[in-house]
């Protein structure tokens, strides 16, 4: 431990001098010969190329049909990535045009009969969001939801603390309905909560989590969320 101290403070000159090769030979580089550019890329790109390939092929033979087995129903064109995960009592209507863009968790509740979750036309899903049914979630045409993001349409708990000691699922009439409502964009990590509509148009910035309904074209950031502006004829106005 003495020797390698002695070499890192380069207290005599033979100590500089073996700090030096050293050095040299952690920073040692090749010279780069332009003419290898292209082979050099080629063997860099091709293993992912073929991966990417290969999972392409299994989400188009295997993935896909997986996952409409528990649909109710589904448009076409679906784009997936993987298989998403279905549990619970859940109805699955899909659209055309579907992109869901790595993980997806649908868990269906208990409480109800069928809970149902309607994604509708050319709604793109981000990497593991989560819905959680216990009634009904609507998404409707032209939505995009950024990764991470959390719906649910109800507490997934009782309020009442004796009811939630022993175990109980939420009642019933504590169970509300979300509605995303055409073109509206969730942002990375937002969390939408029970009885929430987010209007038509509207943007929840990432992380906000939202609690109360977003009027259409306006925007809600912030934890409990706000309405921080809304949008008229495309230039942002301050509520």
């Amino acid at each position: 431990m003495g020797i390698v101290l002695n070499i890192k403070r380069a207290e005599t000159p033979f100590y500089a001098g073996v700090k030096h090769c050293a050095r040299s030979v952690l920073r040692f580089d090749l010279p780069f010969w332009r003419p290898a550019a292209v082979a050099l890329r080629a063997a860099y790109v091709a293993p992912r190329v073929l991966s990417a390939a290969l999972r392409r092929v299994a989400a188009i033979v295997y993935y896909g049909p997986v996952f409409k087995s528990y649909c109710a129903s589904c448009g076409r064109n679906l784009y997936l990535e993987l298989v998403p995960s279905v549990s619970g009592p859940v109805k699955i209507f899909m659209g055309q045009d579907v992109c869901i863009s790595g993980a997806l968790e649908i868990a269906g509740g208990h409480v109800l009969d069928a809970p149902e979750l309607r994604v509708g036309d050319r709604v793109f899903l981000g990497h593991r969001i989560s819905f959680r049914v216990s009634r009904r979630i609507v998404v409707e045409d032209g939505v995009m939801i950024a990764q991470g993001c959390y719906i649910t349409d109800s507490d997934e708990h009782p309020l009442d603390p004796e009811a939630r000691a022993a175990g109980r699922p939420p009642a019933a009439k504590d169970i509300c309905s979300v509605r995303i409502a055409r073109n509206a964009w969730i942002g990375r990590g937002a969390s939408i909560l029970k009885g929430v509509t987010i209007g038509e148009g509207a943007i929840v910035g990432a992380g906000a989590v939202v609690a109360r309904d977003v009027p259409p074209f306006s925007i809600a950031v912030g934890n409990p969320a706000r309405i921080l502006a809304k949008k008229v004829c495309g230039n942002a106005e301050d509520s």
